[in-house]
C-alpha cells in the first residue's frame, strides 16, 4: 500500500476513531484527526509486524481504529493536565 493510500486511510480511522472517544479534546478537531492518522499508521503497522493480518485483512481496519484511539486517550491524558509554573 503507497504512502498517499495509508494517510487516506487513517484520515479516515482517524475520524472514526475520534467519534468514537467523544469528548473535549486539549486542541481542535483537526489536530485530533491528525493525531488519529499517526494513531492509525502506528496501529496498523504494529499489527502487521506482528502477524496478526494480511494485506487488506478486515482486521487491519480495526487494529489502525484501536492504535489511533489508544494514542487519543495518551494526548488527552498528558495535554489535558495543567501546566506548572
Amino acid at each position: 500500500m503507497s504512502v498517499l493510500m495509508w494517510i487516506v486511510f487513517g484520515l479516515i480511522v482517524g475520524i472514526v476513531a475520534k467519534f468514537l472517544m467523544p469528548g473535549r479534546d486539549p486542541r481542535g478537531f483537526i489536530f485530533t484527526v491528525v493525531l488519529g492518522i499517526v494513531g492509525a499508521l502506528i496501529g496498523g503497522f504494529l499489527g502487521r509486524i506482528m502477524g496478526l493480518y494480511g494485506e487488506g485483512d478486515s482486521a487491519g481496519f480495526v487494529m489502525a481504529v484501536v492504535g489511533a484511539m489508544v494514542l487519543l486517550a495518551v494526548f488527552r491524558f498528558i495535554g489535558g493536565r495543567p501546566r506548572r509554573v
